[in-house]
């Protein structure tokens, strides 16, 4: 262990005890040119990056021309209007056809079933049937 030198350890122990520190006079005209340094270097690197998202936009664009290719969001902005047009004026879904065959017409061929059935029955069950 080697002993600390007198001089160094009672100017640390004077900071740590409240004394005066020694300030450098220009410390605070430094640190504020750091700071707009910093804050200048982050707006020319954000002036880069949007000069070089809008170079990207234009060539995308003239490939989304070329191949006829529509944005999301100008696809969803379409869907939603079709979706829109489609509603307007209903508050319900459209009513769906009833289909030839269904209805009323199952009586009539309940009877023609049951008549096909007596058909193939011995003569006097047939008779029966018939009263």
């Amino acid at each position: 262990f080697s002993p600390v030198p007198s001089l160094g350890a009672t100017k640390d122990m004077g900071k740590m005890l409240g004394g005066d520190e020694e300030k450098d006079p220009d410390a605070a005209k430094k640190e504020e040119e750091r700071q707009e340094a910093l804050r200048q270097q982050e707006e020319e690197r954000k002036a880069k990056y949007a000069k070089m998202e809008a170079e990207r936009e234009v060539m995308r664009q003239g490939i989304r021309d070329k191949y006829g290719i529509k944005k999301k969001e100008e696809k969803e902005a379409e869907a939603q209007a079709a979706l829109e047009a489609n509603a307007e004026g209903s508050l319900t879904r459209p009513k769906k056809a009833v289909p030839p065959g269904c209805g009323d017409e199952e009586e009539e061929e309940e009877e023609s079933i049951l008549d096909t059935v007596i058909k193939y029955l011995p003569g006097p069950l047939q008779d029966m049937f018939k009263k």
